[in-house]
């Protein structure tokens, strides 16, 4: 069964330095039918304005995964991090216990543009931590790039639930199969770009989820390269 999430049905807040779209329930937008889906709780597309950026605040017990698109994004939390990421570049934390951070736009010139992802955790009150990869553009292109997954893989993070976390970037006309194992569920959310899944056709910000769905087609559509970020979930 596939179910369609179009990117204008997304919740938005523009706070004149903030402009996000939440595809699940998140802050001041809320829709009880829209709360996340099995253990992927937030996928925000944040583009922060040059110089401005999210004080410090606190976390605890969620999985929170950052992939940078474009721009660059400065970061700094309780556990002693100071970093700066790029584009393709991910940063996971595991709040566990508590932690605080900041997130600022690291340029005064550029806009940032992200997307921030939280992951239910499969076990509460785990000690806080940290990882930080960058991969070459090469590494996504016409093949899935593994970005977060809850056993070791090199060049990507490590995340406490049963769940793994893909990019792609397809060329025009390319195709790409994700077989989904029994009793596994897919979200994919279209990063940019027209991408057609199982016969659906989706655009710029569109996702779709996949449930009893053996295998999963992707065909890249348009003039111009797609990307995607795919979760394989419990």
């Amino acid at each position: 069964m596939l179910t369609i999430r179009k990117s204008n049905e997304r919740g938005h807040a523009d706070h004149g330095w903030l402009d996000s779209h939440h595809t699940f329930s998140f802050a001041n937008y809320y829709d009880p039918a829209h709360m996340g889906y099995r253990t992927l709780r937030v996928i925000n597309e944040d583009r922060v304005a040059p110089g401005r950026g999210f004080g410090t605040h606190s976390h605890r017990d969620m999985e929170i995964i950052t992939y940078v698109l474009a721009g660059s994004l400065a970061h700094k939390d309780s556990m002693g991090h100071t970093e700066t990421l790029g584009p393709n570049e991910i940063q996971r934390m595991s709040a566990g216990s508590g932690i605080t951070h900041s997130e600022f736009n690291g340029s005064d010139s550029q806009p940032a543009h992200f997307l921030q992802i939280w992951i239910e955790p499969k076990s509460l009150g785990i000690q806080p931590s940290y990882q930080q990869f960058k991969f070459a553009p090469q590494e996504k292109r016409n093949q899935f790039k593994v970005i977060a997954s809850a056993n070791p893989v090199p060049g990507a993070a490590t995340i406490h639930q049963d769940a793994t976390v893909a990019v792609a970037e397809l060329a025009p006309g390319h195709n790409l199969t994700y077989p989904l194992a029994s009793q596994r569920h897919l979200w994919l959310h279209v990063i940019h770009g027209e991408v057609v899944v199982n016969g659906k056709t989706l655009l710029t910000g569109d996702a779709i989820a996949a449930d009893n769905e053996p295998t999963i087609q992707l065909s890249a559509q348009g003039s111009q390269p797609s990307e995607i970020i795919l979760f394989d979930l419990a």
